[in-house]
C-alpha cells in the first residue's frame, strides 16, 4: 500500500478537547489535522458562564469558532468529516472519513458522548435548549436557574443524584421518571410517580404531562437520562474500554495501544469544557515529548 505524507497526529473530534490538543501540537511545530464531524455537544451550548475569561458568557458556537481560528493561526489543519475507520499499519495509523483519509504516527480520540434525549422532535429539542428550557448539565448552569421551578427527568441513581445536586440552588426540585417508578428520594425532592407522556415548550415554561392526565409547569427541565461514550471507532481499533464504555487511559491520556490517546468526555471524568481543554494539553505534550525522544 502506498502511504502518502505521514503527520505527527490526527485528532478525531473538533470540540474543546480536540481543538486544544491541536493548538498545542501546532505550537510544538508538529503536523496535526483535526477531523470534525460538527455534531459535538459543545455546539448546542446557548451560553456558558463558568469558562474563564468570559464573565458575560460565551455561546458554544462562538467559543468553538474562536478555538478553530486560534489553532489555524499556528498551522493546525481542520477538516469537516465523520470518521468511518481507523486502522493500524505497522507504526502508523490510517484515519478515513466520509470525505478523505490521512496517515499519522499518533491518533487522539476526542469523540465525546451522546446525550440520551427526551421524547421530543429534533426542532423542538433544539429550540428548548436554545431558550434554556431544556438543560443537561447542572454543574455548568444551575447557577442560572436558582430559585426556579426545576424538573429533573431521570430515574435510578443518576436521576436522584442530579435532583439532589440541584437542591442546593432551589427549594422547588421535582423528579420525574420515564417509566413511572422512581426510587425513594430525600432532601425535600418532590416525586411525580405517574410516567411521563408528553413535554410541551410554550413561551417561557415547560409543561409536563403524566400518565394520570395531570399537567405540571416548570421553569426548566434537566434531562438526566445518561450518556453513551462515542467510543466505537476506538473499540474497533482494539483500544480497551472501562466498564461504563469510556476509553481507558493513563495519567498522560495514553490508551492501551501505543500511539493512541483519548481526551475529553469520551474518557471517564467530569464533563466540563475546562477539564476537556486540560486533557488536550496533557495529551499533546505527551505526544510531543514521545516524538522528540524517538527522534533522538
Amino acid at each position: 500500500m502506498e502511504i502518502p505524507d505521514i503527520q505527527d497526529c490526527v485528532i478525531i473530534g473538533g470540540g474543546p478537547a480536540g481543538l486544544t490538543a491541536a493548538l498545542y501540537l501546532a505550537r510544538f511545530l508538529r503536523s496535526v489535522t483535526v477531523f470534525d464531524g460538527q455534531d459535538g455537544r459543545a455546539r448546542m451550548i446557548p451560553k456558558t458562564h463558568n469558562l474563564a475569561p468570559f464573565p458575560d458568557g460565551i455561546s458554544g458556537q462562538e467559543m468553538l469558532e474562536r478555538m478553530r481560528t486560534h489553532a489555524l493561526r499556528y498551522g493546525a489543519g481542520l477538516a469537516a468529516g465523520t470518521v468511518e475507520a481507523v486502522e493500524r499499519h505497522g507504526r502508523v495509523f490510517r484515519v478515513a472519513t466520509d470525505r478523505q483519509a490521512a496517515w499519522a504516527r499518533n491518533v487522539i480520540f476526542a469523540t465525546g458522548v451522546f446525550n440520551h434525549r427526551p421524547p421530543l422532535s429534533g426542532d423542538d429539542h433544539a429550540q428548548g435548549v436554545a431558550r434554556g428550557l431544556l438543560r443537561y448539565c447542572p454543574v455548568c448552569d444551575a447557577h442560572e436557574v436558582r430559585d426556579k421551578r426545576i424538573a429533573v427527568l431521570g430515574s435510578g441513581t443518576h436521576g436522584q443524584q442530579e435532583a439532589s445536586f440541584l437542591c442546593h440552588y432551589s427549594q422547588s426540585v421535582t423528579l420525574i421518571s420515564l417509566d413511572g417508578f422512581p426510587a425513594n428520594v430525600r432532601n425535600g425532592i418532590r416525586v411525580l410517580k405517574p410516567a411521563l407522556t408528553g413535554i410541551a415548550l410554550p413561551d417561557s415554561e415547560v409543561l409536563i404531562t403524566l400518565q394520570d392526565g395531570q399537567t405540571h409547569p416548570f421553569d426548566t427541565l434537566y434531562v438526566a437520562l445518561g450518556t453513551t461514550p462515542r467510543a466505537d471507532p476506538a473499540s474497533c481499533l482494539g483500544v480497551e474500554l472501562d466498564d461504563d464504555g469510556h476509553i481507558a487511559i493513563d495519567a498522560k491520556h495514553k490508551t492501551s495501544l501505543d500511539g493512541v490517546y483519548a481526551i475529553g468526555d469520551v474518557t471517564n471524568g467530569l464533563d466540563q469544557i475546562a477539564v476537556a481543554m486540560g486533557h488536550g494539553a496533557i495529551a499533546a505534550t505527551a505526544i510531543h515529548n514521545d516524538l522528540s525522544a524517538s527522534a533522538s
